[in-house]
């Protein structure tokens, strides 16, 4: 068994070995094949890579000789242009210089022809100096003869007649002076009649004096009651909140709202339509409709403003602007609503300017804004033309708007037509029968006022205050005044008027003048 297993073991350890021989031998053998094969691919490599290198040189030298041609041939098309150019401009000199020599030569003959004139004229100056010395002497010659003649001298003589021909000039210069006034007063008189009347035909807006009372219907006259509250609590707090007295007398199913403020009327309106349409009225329902009035009237000023710009075609007013015309719609003047009448006054602008060929646009928004400053309340101090003036130059208004709204009533001087334009829209506007309201005393005293500053003038016998005071005639002293001096007295008396007087519309002064003789044929 021993030997058995040591044959076993020789055997295995022969076959190990001769696999281990044959599997170097293999080993070498595909090591020697693989580094032929590398061998092979490298040396390949190298013959295309030097193939390649030997396409790129002659490649480039290809490319090289390319460029340098192209080059060459560049050189020589800039070198053709340069030659070229430069033979155009040596050309265009030659050009200038043929002209300017041709110019020269010109020149030259001119001033040889005016050197020639010149000469003739100096011996002509020469014979007339001769001239005029010989008649100088035959004029002083002359003169002496008329001195001792006329027994006067030449200065004298030379004054007389400067005074008779100055007296003949004044004379027919005043005649003229009087027919161009006459005719210029006829024409624009005639022009001014038939823009206004135009523009007032056209202009057709209605005329409803504004009050100071509100009335509010009532469902029945048992609302009264609830209205009053126990022991006048609910009426005490609406008009504590509003500002507003209530008026709840016999009158029947009304209610009749008192006071000055129209907005605070028209707060307290609104207030208590909406708690008589809700039913339930206490002080704490009150407040809250008060509050809920407050904003409705609030927003209605906004639309009020857009309305008024639309209807009038004026656009791009500052938002501020269009809030304060709103407010416009609550402030009365002599009754009148101040948001129509600015309506109004911009209507009748545009149609005058259009008639005049003035820009008609900034007509309109000048005469809208014109009475802006009355929507400012009086917590602001200052005039409504101050306040007005104010407020436009913030919101950057034009020059032209803020003179027109300075010198509407006269207080400025107006600088451009379309401020003369508003003052006469104004105008219009305000005496419109039925526009504005006046009350008999401050009538009264308008009248007296105005025969008391006529009256006032030493030449003046007696004046009367005549058609609802718009026009006045003035009765003139014959022998302290003469008919010269008549237009000057009138003039005075007009502008007394407009610095002491506040009126509507305009007022005539015709002043008179009479000297009666009376005789008895017996």
């Amino acid at each position: 068994m021993f030997w058995r297993y040591l044959e076993l073991g020789g055997f295995l350890t022969v076959s190990i070995i001769f696999l281990l021989t044959f599997g170097s031998l293999g080993y070498i053998a595909g090591y020697i094949y693989r580094k032929k094969i590398a061998e092979g691919k490298i040396g390949s490599a190298e013959a295309e890579a030097k193939r390649i290198m030997e396409i790129a040189i002659r490649d480039i030298e290809t490319k090289k000789k390319e460029i340098l041609l192209e080059a060459k041939e560049e050189s020589i098309r800039v070198k053709r242009e340069y030659e070229k150019e430069i033979r155009e401009r040596r050309s265009e000199i030659s050009r200038h210089e043929k002209r300017i020599i041709n110019k020269e030569e010109s020149l030259d003959k001119k001033i040889e022809t005016i050197d020639k004139k010149e000469e003739k004229l100096n011996i002509r100056l020469e014979e007339i100096e001769k001239q005029s010395k010989k008649l100088s002497e035959k004029i002083n010659e002359k003169q002496i003869i008329l001195e001792k003649v006329s027994q006067m001298t030449a200065e004298e003589a030379k004054n007389s007649l400067l005074d008779s021909v100055r007296e003949e000039i004044n004379v027919e210069s005043s005649a003229i002076i009087k027919e161009i006034e006459k005719e210029t007063k006829l024409t624009a008189n005639k022009r001014v009649h038939e823009i206004i009347s135009s523009a007032m035909q056209r202009c057709d807006v209605s005329h409803v004096v504004e009050t100071t009372v509100s009335v509010v219907s009532l469902p029945s006259d048992d609302m009264k009651g609830r209205i009053i509250g126990r022991e006048g609590r609910n009426i005490r707090t609406l008009e504590a909140l509003t500002g507003i007295d209530l008026i709840i007398d016999d009158t029947p199913e009304a209610v009749v709202l008192s006071g000055f403020s129209a907005m605070r009327r028209e707060i307290a309106r609104i207030a208590l339509e909406k708690l008589i349409s809700d039913g339930r009225i206490h002080p704490t329902r009150i407040e809250e409709m008060v509050e809920k009035a407050k904003k409705e009237v609030e927003y209605s000023v906004k639309e009020w403003g857009e309305a008024a710009t639309y209807e009038v075609g004026v656009f791009g007013l500052h938002p501020e602007l269009i809030k304060l015309l709103g407010k416009m719609k609550f402030r009365t003047s002599y009754g009148q609503n101040i948001l129509k009448h600015s309506i109004e006054v911009s209507h009748l602008c545009g149609m005058i300017a259009s008639q005049m060929g003035v820009d008609t646009t900034l007509a309109k928004r000048a005469g809208l804004l014109h009475d802006i400053g009355k929507s400012i309340d009086h917590d602001t101090e200052g005039t409504h033309v101050t306040i007005g003036i104010e407020l436009c130059k913030k919101y950057r208004e034009s020059e032209t708007i803020i003179n027109a709204i300075a010198s509407h009533h006269g207080d400025v001087e107006a600088t451009n037509l379309i401020s003369v334009i508003v003052q006469i829209a104004d105008a219009v506007s305000a005496s419109r029968p039925g526009a504005r309201r006046e009350t008999l005393e401050s009538y009264i005293k308008r009248l007296q006022k105005l025969e008391e500053i006529a009256d006032s003038f030493s030449a003046v016998e007696k004046s009367f205050a005549i058609q609802a005071g718009r026009e006045l005639r003035v009765i003139l002293i014959p022998n302290q005044i003469d008919d010269e001096s008549m237009p000057y007295l009138t003039r005075q008396i007009a502008k007394q008027i407009e610095q002491e007087l506040e009126y509507p519309g305009q007022i005539k002064i015709s002043t008179i003048r009479e000297t009666r003789i009376v005789d008895y044929a017996k």
